[in-house]
C-alpha cells in the first residue's frame, strides 16, 4: 500500500522539486500540498507547468490538517518555520522530512549563533542527519529526518574518505552553486541583470551558516568559501587538504572506491565532472586528484544543488526510513543536454 504523504512549502523551488519525484515514486500518495502565502490558489497558479497535471489544493499550513491526512510530511521551509510546525506533526505520530536547517545542528547554541534562539531544542536529539552516505544504518526508522544543507553535503562527499582514514586535519572547501540555490524570492542575488555574466563570492571567513553544518559532520576545522555562478542549478565542491603523510594516488583512489562502493547514489570517476553531468539527479560524482610535490589532496564533487543538495536526498532519506527500496523513486539519470 503506498505510503499517504504531504508537502509544505511547496511553492518554492524545494518544494516543487519534492513534487516532481514524490508524483512519480511508486511508493508514494501524495495527499496534501501546503504552503504559506500561496495557501488558497490552484496548484497551476503558482506553477503554471503544473497546470492540469495534479489536481490538489495549496492548503494553509496547519499540522492538524495534515495529520490528518497524511502519513510522511516533508517540510520545505523557511528555518524557524520547521520546527513551529515539526512537533505537532511527530506528536501526531507522523515521519517528518525536514529540508530546512532547524534540525541540522546538534548544539542548541551553535544553531542561535547562525539563525536565533531554536523554537524547539529539546528535538534536536531525535533527529537523524540524512546524509544517507553518512548515517544509512540510524536512518532506518526515523522519525525525524534532518535533510542536510547543498554545500554541506557536497563538501561531506568529497571530503570524508580523507577524513575517515584519518589523512588530514583541517578541509579547505571551494563551492559553485547555480542561482537557484537563493531561492524564488526576487533579490540583488538572484535577479537575472545581477548574476548573468557574473560570479561572486560571499559568506566569507567562516561566516556562511554551513559552515558549523560542515564541521559538525567531518570532525574538523573547515575554511568554507561559496560562490555563486550564472547557471540556474549544480554544484561544484573542490575540497583541499594537506596529507599528514606521504599517500600515492592509487591509494587514494582506492580509499574513495572502497568508500562509496556501497552507495548508489555516488559514483568515483577517474576525472573531474561537471555540474550537467548529474543535473536534475539525486547523485553525486567524485573524484581524488594528488599534488605530491606539495602533499596536497584535491577532492572535486559535483551534485544538483535541488536534488543530491535538497529533495533528491530527502526522498533518499525517506526511503531508507520507511523501510523501502533505498533508490526507489530516485532520479540517477541526468538531464541532457
Amino acid at each position: 500500500m503506498a505510503i499517504r504523504v504531504g508537502i509544505a512549502g511547496v511553492s518554492g523551488y524545494t518544494g516543487v522539486e519534492l513534487l516532481r519525484l514524490l508524483q512519480a515514486h511508486p511508493g508514494v500518495e501524495l495527499v496534501a500540498l501546503a504552503a504559506g502565502e500561496a495557501a488558497g490558489r490552484p496548484l497551476g497558479e503558482v506553477w503554471p507547468g503544473w497546470t492540469g497535471r495534479l489536481d490538489l489544493p495549496l492548503l494553509p499550513l496547519d499540522p492538524a490538517a495534515l495529520a490528518a491526512s497524511c502519513e510522511v510530511v516533508f517540510l520545505g521551509l523557511p528555518h524557524g518555520v520547521s520546527a513551529s510546525v515539526a512537533p505537532a506533526l511527530l506528536d501526531a505520530g507522523l515521519v517528518v522530512v525536514d529540508l530546512g536547517a532547524d534540525f541540522r545542528l546538534r548544539d542548541p547554541a551553535v544553531y542561535a549563533a547562525s539563525y536565533g534562539a531554536h523554537p524547539c531544542p529539546e528535538r534536536l536529539a531525535q533527529a537523524v542527519y540524512a546524509l544517507p552516505e553518512l548515517n544509512r544504518a540510524r536512518l532506518a526508522g526515523a522519525r525525524l529526518l534532518a535533510v542536510p544543507g547543498c554545500y554541506p553535503t557536497a563538501t561531506a562527499i568529497a571530503a570524508l574518505p580523507l577524513v575517515e582514514a584519518g589523512l588530514c586535519e583541517l578541509i579547505v572547501s571551494d563551492c559553485l552553486s547555480g542561482v537557484s540555490g537563493a531561492g524564488r524570492k526576487a533579490g540583488p542575488r538572484n535577479l537575472y541583470c545581477e548574476v548573468q555574466e557574473s560570479s561572486t563570492a560571499y559568506g566569507l571567513a567562516g561566516t556562511h551558516r554551513h559552515s558549523s553544518e560542515m564541521e559538525q559532520t567531518l570532525g574538523l576545522p573547515v575554511i568554507f568559501t561559496p560562490h555563486l555562478v550564472p547557471m540556474v542549478r549544480g554544484m561544484i565542491a573542490t575540497v583541499k587538504a594537506r596529507l599528514l603523510r606521504p599517500v600515492g594516488i592509487e591509494e587514494l583512489r582506492q580509499l574513495y572506491r572502497q568508500r562509496y562502493a556501497d552507495h548508489p547514489a555516488v559514483t568515483v570517476l577517474d576525472e573531474p565532472p561537471a555540474s550537467g553531468w548529474v543535473r536534475g539527479t539525486a547523485a553525486a560524482q567524485v573524484h581524488i586528484a594528488l599534488d605530491p610535490a606539495r602533499g596536497f589532496a584535491t577532492a572535486v564533487c559535483a551534485i544538483d544543488n535541488l536534488g543530491k543538495g535538497a529533495a533528491g536526498q530527502a526522498v533518499h532519506a525517506f526511503n531508507l526510513a520507511l523501510g523501502l527500496p533505498e533508490t526507489q523513486g530516485l532520479p540517477l539519470f541526468p538531464l541532457l543536454p
